[in-house]
C-alpha cells in the first residue's frame, strides 16, 4: 500500500545505514570483500560486481543506493559505467563514489563530468570510507525529502498529477507490450464548493484528508491514487479491466457512503462522482485515456451526480436495432459529424473579456460556445450560465474568459460517424458536443441539429424523392481552406 506523506517523512528522519542498498563493483576480488566487509559491519546492504557488465545488469534489478565502483575495470570501466547509470531513468538517485589511484586534475574533471559524486583514492581505509558514507548519506536524505515533496501532495499525502503522469507513462507502455488490461478512474467530490463555503476551508481540508486516505485504503499494491487538482482524485488501475475498474469505483463509493462526518459536524454529507475509462485499441496515448475517463466522469456530473458511469456505457448504449433497418431505412447511413454539424463562424478567445462574452451571447441568442485558445485549439467552454458567476462584480467584468469557462468539454473529431453522437445524446442529458478538426473546434452538433435533419429527411421521404442519407450536407460541400473550415475569433468577424 502507498505510504502517506507524514510516514514518508518520518522514515527519512530515521533512516541509518541499514536502509541503504550499496552496489560495490571491482575486478579485484581482494578488494570486493574487504569493502563489503567494512559496509557490512557499520550495517548497510551490500551486493557486488565483479566488472560493469554485471553492475549494469544488477542496477536493472534493484537500483542501489550507492554505488562504489573501481575506474579502471576490463571491457566496460567505471567512467563509462557512471556514464550509462546516469542515462537510465531510475526510481531515485544513486550517489556514485570513484576508487581510483588517479590524482590528475583532467581525470578528476572527466570523472565529475560523468556523473561521479565524490573520490576514495586508493589505497582507502576503512574510516575514510565510512565518513565518506555518512556524509554522503546526508546528501541522499536531501534529495529524497525534496523529490517526496514534488511528487507527494502535503495535504493528502497522495502523489501529485506529475507523479502520477510519470507512473501512467511506464504503465502504459507496459500494457501495450504485454496486451494487460489498464483502467483509469476520475473522482470528484460533488458540490464540495458548498463544504468550503459553508464550514471553512478547514472542514473542507479533513474532508479531503478522509477522503483520500479512503481512496488510498481501496488500492492494491500495485494501484496509484492522486490527488489531481481541488476536489479531484484519478486512480491508476493496471492489469485491470474496466468492468473491475467499476467495482473499484463500487467499493470506494460504498466506503464513503458510510464514512458519516468525517469532522463530527451533524448533516455533513460526503459524496463523489466517478469517470471509468479502459485502454482501448483506439486509444492513442496515455493522455487520452485519462481524457476518455474524464469525459466519463463529466456525465456522471451531467446525469445527477454521486454515480459511476464508464466510457463504453457511453458509446455502447441501448441503441436502435440498426440490423434490422434497409438501406433507405438507415438515415445516418456513413454521415459523418462534418455533414451534420452547425459550423462555427465566430468564436471567441480564452484571452477576450467576460463582457465581449455577453455582447456575443446577446448579439448571437447562442447558450453556450467553444472558447479558443492563443493558437486557435479548443481550450474550453463558456455558457451564460458561467457569465452570471461574473455577474456579482463589476471589477470582474473585464477579466478574460479564462477564468469562468469549463476546461471539460465533450468533443468529437468531424469524421467520427453521427450514428454515435446520436446514441450519445440519446443517453444523456447533456445538449449538444464540440466537432472538431485536428484539435480545432469546427462546429457543434445538438440534439436540434439531429432533429432537424431527420425533419428534413422524412419530408424529402414523404415528398418521393429518394430518402437517403443524402438529405444531409454532401460530403464534399465542407471545403478545407482555412478561412473556411476553422472559426475567427471576434477580434477578425
Amino acid at each position: 500500500m502507498p505510504m502517506g506523506h507524514a510516514a514518508c517523512v518520518q522514515r527519512l528522519h530515521l533512516m541509518t545505514p541499514a536502509d541503504y542498498n550499496v552496489l560495490i563493483v571491482d575486478d579485484d576480488t581482494a578488494m570486493l570483500r574487504l569493502t563489503s566487509k567494512w559496509l557490512e559491519r557499520a550495517g548497510y546492504t551490500v551486493r557486488v560486481a565483479a566488472d560493469g557488465h554485471e553492475a549494469l545488469a544488477a542496477i536493472g534489478r534493484k537500483c542501489p543506493d550507492f554505488l562504489i565502483t573501481d575506474w579502471e575495470m576490463p571491457q566496460l570501466d567505471g567512467l563509462e559505467l557512471c556514464r550509462k547509470l546516469r542515462e537510465m531513468s531510475l526510481p531515485h538517485y544513486v550517489y556514485v563514489i570513484f576508487l581510483t589511484v588517479k590524482k590528475d586534475v583532467a581525470e578528476m574533471i572527466a570523472g565529475l563530468e560523468n556523473g561521479a559524486d565524490d573520490f576514495l583514492a586508493k589505497p582507502i581505509s576503512e574510516g575514510e570510507l565510512l565518513a565518506r558514507m555518512q556524509s554522503s548519506s546526508r546528501v541522499l536524505e536531501l534529495e529524497r525529502r525534496l523529490s517526496l515533496m514534488a511528487h507527494t501532495d502535503s495535504l493528502t499525502g497522495l502523489s501529485t498529477q506529475r507523479m502520477f503522469y510519470e507512473c501512467l507513462e511506464k504503465e502504459w507502455q507496459r500494457s501495450e507490450r504485454s496486451g494487460s488490461p489498464l483502467s483509469c478512474v476520475m473522482m470528484d467530490l460533488d458540490y464540495f464548493k458548498q463544504v468550503n463555503d459553508v464550514h471553512g476551508h478547514q472542514v473542507g481540508d479533513s474532508v479531503l484528508k478522509c477522503v483520500a486516505e479512503l481512496l488510498e485504503n481501496n488500492c492494491r499494491v500495485s494501484d496509484i491514487v492522486c490527488r489531481y487538482g481541488g476536489e479531484e482524485f484519478c486512480a491508476l488501475l493496471p492489469e485491470t479491466s474496466e468492468k473491475d475498474a467499476v467495482v473499484w469505483a463500487e467499493r470506494a463509493q460504498k466506503r464513503l457512503a458510510s464514512l458519516g462526518a468525517p469532522t463530527g459536524i451533524e448533516g455533513l454529507r460526503v459524496a463523489m462522482s466517478f469517470g471509468v475509462a479502459q485502454r482501448r485499441d483506439d486509444t492513442q496515448t496515455s493522455e487520452k485515456l485519462v481524457d476518455l475517463a474524464d469525459q466519463a466522469l463529466l456525465c456522471a456530473k451531467r446525469m445527477g451526480r454521486d454515480r459511476i458511469i464508464c466510457y463504453t456505457s457511453l458509446i455502447e448504449t441501448a441503441k436502435p436495432n440498426w440490423q434490422s433497418l434497409n438501406q433507405y431505412d438507415d438515415i445516418f447511413g456513413s454521415v459523418h459529424a462534418k455533414n451534420v454539424m452547425s459550423p462555427l463562424g465566430v468564436c471567441l478567445r480564452e484571452s477576450d473579456s467576460l463582457d465581449k462574452a455577453a455582447q456575443f451571447f446577446l448579439q448571437s441568442g447562442t447558450p453556450s460556445t467553444p472558447i479558443l485558445n492563443a493558437d486557435g485549439m479548443l481550450a474550453g467552454i463558456l455558457s451564460e450560465k458561467d457569465l452570471m458567476t461574473a455577474m456579482i462584480s463589476p471589477e470582474r467584468w473585464q477579466q478574460p474568459i479564462s477564468g469562468v469557462m469549463g476546461l471539460k468539454v465533450i468533443h468529437y473529431e468531424e469524421d467520427t460517424p453521427v450514428r454515435l453522437i446520436y446514441e450519445f445524446l440519446c443517453r444523456l442529458s447533456i445538449r449538444s458536443v464540440v466537432i472538431t478538426k485536428n484539435g480545432r473546434p469546427t462546429g457543434t452538433i445538438s440534439r436540434g441539429s439531429l432533429l432537424r435533419c431527420f425533419r428534413d429527411w422524412f419530408i424529402r421521404r414523404g415528398s418521393g424523392h429518394s430518402p437517403t442519407p443524402v438529405a444531409f450536407l454532401p460530403e464534399d460541400s465542407t471545403t478545407d481552406t482555412a478561412s473556411a473550415r476553422f472559426p475567427r475569433s471576434l477580434d477578425n468577424a
